[in-house]
């Protein structure tokens, strides 16, 4: 079996990795040279959109996937075997449709509105509330293209330093913390559901997740009614995450992926089936396999550098991932999973690797 997959960053590796054992061939199309990429797969060098690149990979691939959400949308609609499918690409690429379908669907959010001038910063404002985020509706992702407004004059300043493209406005909203839900879903309609994992970001960027998020409760059966609605409005196929707000009432949605997702990386050690395998059983047409996480397991992501390597191994219950790139500020390089008998014992080595981290930052 082949698998076209376009975009090669760290989860068009992984998707590559996930592959092989399966005994699928894979093929990446990006414009730029990866260490990571090619080492887990051939690439061909091409923007993302090459006409002629993209119909030889759809010619050679049984099926076609996409690592990140800001493919551009003419370079896979209409085309036959993409998934997830199109559609949930142009939602996901633009806030005020997300917002939208996710209201359309029964799922609650944060309050919003859209932002088109700088004549509507006011207005929407008044109906969202102070403090509030003003983001831009397309692109920007890990805290980029927003800003925190809490007076109307701070907001048209933020519109036009945001390059005044069309916004929205959404409520801050007091959460006791943030939730992302995982799923998989084949052409058959078969779904499969990770349990929910409690993320901690930090200047917009995701730092660390556990999984099963403690203290769940009924939590886990919300979020997975919530999945599974998108799931099958859209017709899915392939692994979708919701992110969610935890808050004294229903959950909030506040974005989704429609791909595999950071705060998922930890299942590749502490799951049966990764989200990665499962994304590539779910796209090629194979049966799922099973979502069950066999003890909680932790994630941190190494940011801007990495701690030696030898330190990290050091420490029990530790698995290491490497991007091979080169160090920047912001730059996702790596990411560490954690294991442990329980809780308490994952909790503990996060806090080692955490420490690790601090004193190579």
């Amino acid at each position: 079996m082949r698998l076209g997959i376009i975009g090669g960053g760290q989860l068009g590796a992984m998707l590559a990795e996930a592959a092989h054992p399966l005994g699928v061939a894979t093929r990446i199309l990006d414009p730029e040279p990866a260490v990571c990429t090619a080492r887990a797969a051939e690439v061909v060098y091409a923007e993302h959109d090459d006409p002629k690149a993209l119909s030889g990979l759809t010619d050679w691939a049984q099926a076609l996937t996409y690592e990140f959400e800001n493919v551009p949308l003419e370079a896979v609609q209409g085309r036959p075997g993409v998934w997830p499918p199109p559609e949930a690409l142009r939602i996901a690429q633009d806030r005020l449709h997300e917002k939208d379908f996710f209201t359309e669907h029964g799922v609650d959010t944060a309050p919003f509105a859209q932002v088109s001038r700088v004549q509507d910063v006011q207005e929407a404002l008044a109906k969202v509330g102070t403090p509030a985020l003003l983001k831009t509706r397309r692109l920007g992702y890990d805290g980029k293209g927003q800003a925190l407004v809490h007076t109307a004059e701070e907001g048209r300043q933020a519109f036009e330093e945001l390059g005044g493209v069309p916004c929205i406005l959404e409520g801050l909203v007091d959460f006791r913390r943030e939730l992302s839900v995982i799923a998989v879903r084949s052409a058959d309609g078969d779904v499969r559901v990770y349990p929910v994992a409690e993320n901690h970001h930090e200047g917009g960027i995701l730092r660390w997740s556990i999984t099963p998020a403690p203290d769940l409760k009924d939590r886990q059966a919300e979020a997975e009614s919530i999945v599974v609605r998108l799931l099958e409005a859209l017709e899915y196929v392939g692994v979708l995450t919701v992110e969610l707000f935890d808050v004294d009432g229903p959950l909030l949605a506040n974005e989704m992926a429609p791909r595999v997702h950071n705060s998922g990386h930890q299942t590749i050690e502490g799951a049966v089936t990764s989200q990665f395998e499962n994304h590539v059983r779910a796209v090629l047409g194979l049966p799922l396999g099973s979502v069950e996480v066999l003890q909680p397991v932790g994630m941190i992501n190494l940011i801007g550098r990495e701690p030696p390597l030898e330190a990290l191994l050091a420490i029990d219950g530790v698995s290491v991932h490497r991007y091979v790139k080169e160090p920047r500020p912001g730059r996702k390089l790596g990411h560490v999973t954690v294991q442990g008998a329980d809780r308490v014992t994952v909790e503990h080595r996060l806090e080692q690797v955490q420490a690790l981290v601090r004193e190579h930052s």
